[in-house]
């Protein structure tokens, strides 16, 4: 891992949204299993609805002037929701996401986030990371940070 990685983050534009939706897409997509045409259909409406709602919101992760991956925060009850951290997959297992994470940990007491099961990387390194499963769904788990519990 690179500790030293040299990303920034800009706020999205409406020059993003394609981007943005393309990567909301694949991170659900990639790991909601065993869904039908009809529920793709849905979930594709949903993220091209939402988007453009959030996109002030929306951070876009560069590394050398090229556009890798996004965050989402939101304000949620105690703290904040990490409501997406997308790494495109070339850029992925590079420290980038752990480094992100790190620093978000670092200046919230209280972080919470969704996670697909099948997503085995991330759900370990949330682990890692101090996260505790709060809830469980069918497909995915609700994970809380809690900076007094460590």
């Amino acid at each position: 891992m690179n500790d030293n990685i040299n990303y920034k983050f800009k706020y999205a534009t409406k020059d993003d949204m394609e981007l943005l939706i393309t990567y909301k897409l694949a991170s659900i997509l990639d790991y909601a299993k065993d869904i039908s045409k009809e529920e793709i259909d849905k979930i594709t409406n949903y993220v091209k609805t939402t988007i453009p709602k959030q996109i002030s919101d929306y951070k876009v992760i560069i590394i050398n002037n090229k556009k890798v991956g996004c965050l989402l925060l939101e304000k949620y009850e105690d703290g904040i929701l990490l409501n997406e951290i997308y790494i495109d997959k070339k850029y992925r297992r590079k420290g980038i996401g752990t480094n992100i994470l790190t620093n978000i940990l670092n200046n919230n007491s209280k972080v919470y986030l969704w996670v697909y099961k099948e997503n085995y990387n991330a759900l370990n390194l949330y682990k890692k990371l101090g996260f505790k499963i709060k809830e469980t769904s069918k497909n995915r788990y609700f994970m809380k940070y809690d900076k007094s519990c460590r």
